[in-house]
């Protein structure tokens, strides 16, 4: 799903960071599931009855792994500052510099 989401010429930077970021989420919640013994998101795995301790350690490892390739891979991408103001262009103005504000106050003015 990561791989049909990154692909497409509407891509840029911040949403790439957006899906990365998600998945990374996803897969340490994965992680802590299983490491609890909570298979709902292995549909597969929570039909089983009994789960040894061994094979549930090779699935966090696994898992450890996947997240930890991925941060390396992208960590460029996924330590990126991205300002509040290009998120939310809108936002809330009191968060801006005083000083902007005030030459902003002194353009319109003009």
């Amino acid at each position: 799903m990561v791989n049909l989401q990154l692909q497409g010429d509407s891509l840029n930077l911040i949403k790439t960071k957006s899906i990365l970021s998600a998945f990374l989420a996803r897969v340490k919640l994965m992680k802590q599931n299983i490491g609890r013994g909570e298979f709902s998101q292995f549909p597969n795995l929570s039909q089983t009855s009994c789960q040894e301790d061994d094979d549930v350690s090779t699935y966090v490892q696994h898992l450890n792994a996947l997240y930890s390739d991925f941060e390396s891979r992208f960590e460029d991408i996924l330590t990126m500052v991205i300002p509040p103001w290009i998120n939310n262009p809108y936002g809330d103005i009191e968060e801006t510099n005083v000083i902007i504000q005030e030459e902003l106050t002194e353009l319109s003015t003009n």
